[in-house]
């Protein structure tokens, strides 16, 4: 299977394998995200006021067949970081309660967290799950050391950002419901980098991206809540959605108070159904396993020439397009810039632990000339860049 690069905008000057930070779409769901734009444009009152509920319901049933959701439980939201935000500012956390995460969090998700925390008095606590991993089991044995009876709520990324390590979110949301802990979990990088079925997922709340792995434009997200708990979740943003027109109105609280926010340009949610079509055209599931097998492969061969071991068994699920290698001691900021500078490399490099990794995304754009770019500019830069 050949690289899909000519169907992206990236500029082919650089070697691009950070497509976990902000995604790319592809050219033909760019053209129609214009076109959509194109339409608001013409006649704005017709498209917002009339047109928008329909197309709306359209784009959440192409998401929902994809995601293996009701189109009722899914309503679109601009980013994951949005969709934390609902979800933190919704739920009434008391003094003393607590909720539980693991210590591999995205920092926005953190921070938020945190600053609700503060504000009720609920405590926010960290359960490490030490790398390297070995096997599911004991993942989730080490995680639920960390719940009490004060836990309130179970809060996990799908797959981390920080260690691109998936987690088993399945069995730990089992074992919370048969408990009655409530779940969220974080699914930013999960939709298109591997299947989603959010009915088998088992978790409450699910927020997640449709900018990144699922190709889609920038602004198009997603927030999923189990039909019974949906009461809990209030609007981060008051307005039409509280006390919904006949025009407007969905028969869902869930979907009014989330979708009618004010003013805003819907087209990116209205593309994810072309992104879809995009990745079942060019036959995805054979993608994603190309792309699986080069980042094997690019770990393996930076591991040997660091002589440290890989996070996750190379052959395991643990980690899907994007994975982290392990580095020496370096001195991370001067290495970015000049992987960048002189190789023209854009690649993440992280602390994590106190200890430093390459985060490595390989998309369907990628061809193994991009890798060995990676460890030709490795081989020269490490040595150069080594903490005394």
């Amino acid at each position: 299977m050949t690289s899909l690069k000519e169907h992206f905008l990236l500029d082919p000057a650089i070697v691009f394998l950070n497509h976990g930070s902000y995604g790319a779409a592809p050219k033909p769901v760019l053209e129609a995200y214009q076109n959509w734009q194109l339409r608001l444009e013409r006649q704005p009152v017709l498209f917002l006021g009339r047109e928008l509920p329909e197309l709306m319901y359209e784009s959440r049933l192409a998401l929902g067949k994809y995601l293996d959701a009701d189109a009722d439980d899914l309503v679109y939201i601009p980013n994951a970081t949005h969709g934390i935000n609902i979800v933190a500012r919704s739920l009434d956390l008391q003094a003393g309660d607590e909720v539980l995460t693991t210590d591999h969090e995205y920092g926005a998700c953190d921070y938020t967290w945190e600053f609700n925390c503060d504000k009720t008095g609920a405590q926010y606590i960290h359960q490490p799950i030490p790398l390297p991993v070995h096997t599911g089991e004991e993942i989730v044995e080490q995680f639920w050391r960390g719940v009490t009876p004060r836990t309130k709520l179970i809060y996990l990324s799908h797959i981390t950002s920080p260690t691109a390590l998936r987690l088993p979110v399945e069995e730990i949301c089992r074992h919370a419901r048969e408990q009655g802990i409530l779940t969220v979990i974080d699914a930013a990088h999960s939709p298109g980098q591997i299947p989603v079925d959010l009915e088998a997922l088992n978790a409450d709340i699910v927020f997640g991206n449709c900018h990144k792995w699922m190709l889609a434009p920038k602004g198009s997200a997603f927030l999923y809540v189990r039909g019974e708990v949906q009461g809990l979740i209030n609007p981060l943003v008051v307005s039409w959605g509280t006390h919904p027109t006949p025009d407007i109105a969905t028969g869902s609280r869930f979907i009014d108070i989330l979708q009618w926010t004010g003013t805003k340009d819907p087209t990116a949610a209205l593309t994810v159904p072309t992104a879809i079509r995009f990745m079942q055209d060019h036959d995805w599931g054979e993608v994603r396993a190309r792309c699986h097998t080069m980042l094997r492969k690019a770990i393996e061969r930076i591991c040997d020439l660091t002589g440290l071991a890989p996070q996750y068994p190379l052959d395991s699920a643990f980690y899907g397009q994007m994975g982290i290698a392990p580095l020496p001691s370096s001195d991370l900021v001067e290495l970015k810039s000049r992987l960048y500078d002189e190789h023209k490399i854009e690649v993440p490099l992280v602390e994590w632990g106190k200890r430093h990794f390459v985060r490595i995304s390989i998309q369907g754009y990628n061809d193994q000339a991009d890798v060995d770019a990676l460890l030709e500019a490795l081989k020269i830069l490490l040595p150069r860049v080594a903490c005394n």
